[in-house]
């Protein structure tokens, strides 16, 4: 079978883990839509490496003669440790430790030039350092790293490819003498345990640190989640104090209308009333004049009545 296109893997491969399943869900949606069903079968079965495998697969991808140098110095390592030439074998040991060094420092700088990589001080480089170390003994793995498609980190437990062989003396009868260990080989395999430790403290480290850094943003976190909660209450009960205050004006205010209502009532009324007043007094003052001036005339009548009543005698 195919598979997918060599250089749709290596872009995928590339892309940050988090970022993985888009870019693969939608290259799958591109070969449906192209009318390859099994080409999307086959990119749908990609799987999305971890961050630190995904640190080895831009490496292998982005700046392969480095993965190629290391597996030349893997082969070296392979044929000293068949050859048992310590010297040989500690001079590797040396330039195997400067490679990796190399490449771990080379992982972080690509790393930063990717904009969704994560900070540089949360790269899981212990791992990628125990894988890169495992590449040099193991040819699955190293196969992994050079074609860039490594799934997760890993760690090498063992002494190489091939088990370590032991020296044995033949006496002139022919007999064989227990067998002489190794000690180049022994010496070669406790510094690669001491270089495995190192990495696996290295790796606790990074992901100890790793784990105070989200503890501290996730009590900050709870902080300003308890200061929003205390803000929410405080302005909950000032909206509550304001509702109430505005209810209560706004029902003085339904009285004041109200009582505003009948005084004017009251006051219509009492203008009617000053008018009628008015007219009733006016009318008053006529009728008063009216009678005032006939009881004016009746006594002008009676005084001349008065007055003519002598001479007649």
């Amino acid at each position: 079978m195919a598979g997918p296109p060599p250089d749709l893997v290596q872009r995928l491969y590339a892309t940050p883990p988090d970022r993985f399943v888009a870019a693969r869900d939608a290259a799958v949606t591109e070969a449906r839509q192209a009318g390859d069903p099994k080409g999307a079968r086959e990119i749908g079965k990609l799987r999305r490496p971890t961050v630190a495998a995904w640190l080895v697969n831009l490496l292998a991808i982005r700046r392969p003669e480095l993965v190629a140098d290391l597996a030349q110095l893997a082969e070296s390592l392979r044929a000293a440790q068949r050859d048992l030439r310590g010297g040989k074998l500690r001079e590797l040991s040396a330039q195997r430790r400067a490679v990796v060094g190399a490449l771990v420092a080379e992982v972080r700088k690509l790393a930063a030039a990717e904009p969704a990589a994560p900070p540089v001080g949360k790269l899981p480089l212990g791992e990628v350092e125990a894988t890169l170390n495992a590449a040099l003994s193991d040819t699955e793995v190293a196969e992994q790293v050079r074609a860039g498609r490594l799934l997760r980190s890993t760690h090498y437990a063992g002494f190489g490819e091939v088990p370590r062989p032991q020296l044995r003396l033949v006496t002139g009868g022919g007999e064989e003498e227990p067998a002489v260990p190794d000690r180049a080989a022994e010496r070669a395999e406790s510094r690669r345990t001491r270089d495995q430790r190192a990495a696996e403290r290295a790796a606790r480290a990074e992901r100890a640190k790793r784990r105070r850094a989200v503890e501290r943003e996730l009590a900050k976190a709870r902080e300003d989640q308890e200061r929003a909660e205390t803000e929410l209450g405080e302005a909950t009960d000032a909206e509550r104090d304001g509702v109430t205050t505005l209810d209560r004006i706004e029902t003085e205010l339904a009285e004041l209308e109200r009582r505003r209502a009948v005084a004017e009532q009251e006051l219509s009324r009492a203008k009617l009333a000053r008018r009628g007043a008015e007219r009733s007094l006016t009318a008053a003052r006529r009728r008063t004049g009216e009678v005032e001036a006939a009881l004016e005339a009746l006594d002008a009548e009676e005084e001349d009545a008065a007055e003519g009543g002598p001479e007649a005698d």
